[in-house]
């Protein structure tokens, strides 16, 4: 058995058959073609994303495919090949640090390149499908494709590689498009209230914004277990928002198209009183209500006890499902 406590970031000692890990497309294809990725497997990238609720009886795989390739640029825009291996915020920092923006407000986001891809991973305004322009992957038969972005099927934290169908599909590189043109997204939380203690907006002023609002907000999960935001915020009809701000005029939203809004689950697990409240070793954390946190030695089965209960009190309370955005495996 191969530990995977250092593979996921909730922290939960938890094992696997059989650990791989493979650095390019050629030695993915050969690991298929020996018979080595057996059923059931899993592929994970940082591990940021997932809640072990036991031992893994199976094969666990994991990238590590670098690498940061510019494939096409002109006067106003860069693309870039990256490896599904490569941490998400050191590829964010190499962006700032060439002056391609686009990527700055996904700052400190846990995890890979890959899962991004997976994932739709998104903050403060941005979500990475508005920089992807196509996915390479291997299917478990070894054959390569290429999917654009219109074929990845992007939504809210969702994507066609999140499907039961395309489990067996690994993402092996993403190609993104940056822009050399100066614009910003500072419309969300607290970014331009920040930006007044800074003489100039640049950059990397932005970068360092976005990671000092995540730092004071988010537990570090090397200090104490968690996977970042738990929930994702409910979407709803606006009929819904209306009727529940007769009775909280002070309901927090965004507006979205279609007439839909997307409330903050953050806002109305802290209304419901649970914010820094604990369940056994599992607690909501007491900075950001959004997070549910190992204190110490929790197991899977704890965190997901903790996640019912705060899920059955927003569903009293504002008559609203929230639900988990992290993997149960």
């Amino acid at each position: 058995m191969y530990s995977l406590l250092p593979y996921n970031t909730f922290g939960i000692d938890v094992s696997a058959n059989r650990f791989i890990e493979y650095a390019s497309v050629e030695e993915l294809k050969t690991l298929i073609e020996q018979g080595a990725v057996t059923t059931p497997f899993l592929h994970i990238g940082g591990g940021s994303n997932l809640l072990f609720t036991k031992d893994y009886e199976g094969v666990v795989l994991h990238s590590r495919i670098e690498g940061i390739e510019v494939a096409e640029e002109d006067e106003r825009s860069v693309s870039v090949r990256v490896g599904a291996g490569v941490v998400w915020d050191d590829f964010v920092a190499y962006c700032v640090e060439h002056g391609w923006y686009g990527a700055e407000n996904l700052s400190l986001i846990p995890g890979e390149v890959g899962a991004s891809a997976v994932q739709n991973i998104g903050a403060y305004g941005v979500e990475v499908k508005d920089l992807i322009t196509t996915v390479e992957t291997v299917n478990i038969q070894g054959r390569e494709r290429v999917y654009s972005v219109e074929e990845c099927g992007y939504a809210y934290r969702n994507s066609i590689f999140k499907r039961p169908e395309n489990k067996s599909v690994f993402v092996t590189h993403v190609c993104f498009r940056l822009s050399k043109e100066e614009h910003y997204m500072l419309d969300y939380g607290t970014i331009r209230q920040e930006l007044e203690k800074y003489p100039a907006l640049t950059l990397p002023v932005v970068r360092k914004i976005i990671i000092d609002i995540r730092e004071a907000k988010l537990p570090d999960p090397k200090v104490m277990g968690n996977a970042g935001s738990f929930f994702m915020n409910p979407i709803v009809p606006r009929e819904k928002l209306e009727a529940l701000q007769q009775e909280y005029p002070g309901m927090p939203y965004y507006e979205l198209p279609e007439g839909r809004v997307k409330i903050p689950a953050g806002w109305m697990i802290d209304q419901c009183g649970w914010k820094g409240k604990a369940l056994g070793p599992a607690a909501v954390h007491d900075k950001q209500a959004l997070v549910l946190v190992n204190c110490g030695g929790a197991k899977g089965s704890d965190i997901i006890a903790l996640s019912d209960a705060v899920r059955a009190s927003v569903r009293e309370k504002f008559g609203i499902d929230i639900h988990p955005e992290v993997n149960f495996v």
